[in-house]
């Protein structure tokens, strides 16, 4: 156990940090029986402790642990949309240029390379004020500005994978380029997949969390973790938990989600086994 644990830790502490989000984030109506939208003017700044509010209230008297909590839900079914959405745009890209060499896939490495030359906030906030505020929108620009990772990953992947004598043999016994694509190369690049998703997941919630801050992403009242730290700004100094709790939820859930993506690097990627 102890063997496992030291070679395992982090995984064993990121799936653990995870699993308490997202269960925190699903049984929320269960935790809470606030509505995380209703005001109550009579109640504002209550501090943590107060009576019927675990984590105080904010300045117009709504629970903030009910806040915290459905910000959870946004974050995580933001963070979950543009992973599948890159994974399944990004690798499909990836994998047809990697496969099919020529002009279509020099041309796609070369706007891909373009794209990465601009910071990923910066582009994902750029586009977000051209396609306009609210979640879809910014589930959109958050989508665009990160297929690319997946599609560099994946054609390096295939160009190694496709010339391997496995792939030859199949070719040789006269299996069809669609059927060979899908069913021997891509299983093989599956990890590096699963690998980027999973290091991607954070940086989509923390992108979020600051697009929302900055006024361009989830709108109030919906709760989200960047707009709730953005209208805290105000009440810093005498109001200190509005920013805490929030930002303490934020980075719990990048770091829990990052160390599981680490592990799942050195489990599934062989050039990380020991």
């Amino acid at each position: 156990m102890s063997r496992f644990l030291t070679r395992h830790g982090r995984g064993v502490v990121g799936i653990a940090i995870a699993s308490l989000v997202i269960l925190a984030a699903v049984a929320a109506p269960w935790l809470v029986h606030q509505d995380p939208l209703q005001s109550d003017f009579a109640a504002g700044l209550k501090p943590p402790g107060s009576p019927g509010h675990p984590l105080g209230t904010d300045q117009l008297g709504r629970d903030l642990l009910a806040r915290v909590l459905y910000g959870a839900r946004v974050a995580l079914f933001i963070g979950l949309c543009c992973v599948l959405l890159t994974a399944v745009v990004g690798g499909l890209l990836g994998l047809l240029a990697g496969y099919f060499e020529g002009w279509p896939g020099a041309v796609l490495m070369r706007l891909a390379d373009v794209q990465l030359s601009f910071p990923f906030i910066l582009l994902a906030l750029t586009i977000n004020a051209i396609v306009g505020l609210g979640l879809r929108n910014i589930i959109v620009s958050l989508s665009v500005a990160g297929w690319v990772v997946y599609a560099r990953v994946v054609r390096g992947e295939v160009l190694s994978v496709k010339q391997r004598d496995f792939v030859h043999a199949a070719q040789a016994l006269g299996l069809g380029r669609a059927r060979l694509l899908f069913r021997h190369v891509l299983p093989n690049v599956t990890p590096s997949i699963v690998i980027v998703a999973s290091l991607q997941f954070a940086q989509f919630i923390v992108a979020e969390a600051a697009i929302s801050f900055l006024g361009f992403g989830v709108q109030p009242p919906t709760p989200a973790w960047g707009s709730m730290l953005s209208e805290s700004r105000d009440y810093l100094y005498v109001a200190w938990w509005l920013a805490a709790f929030p930002g303490a939820a934020l980075a719990l859930t990048a770091l829990g989600i990052n160390l599981v993506g680490d592990w799942l690097r050195d489990v599934l990627d062989p050039r990380f086994r020991v």
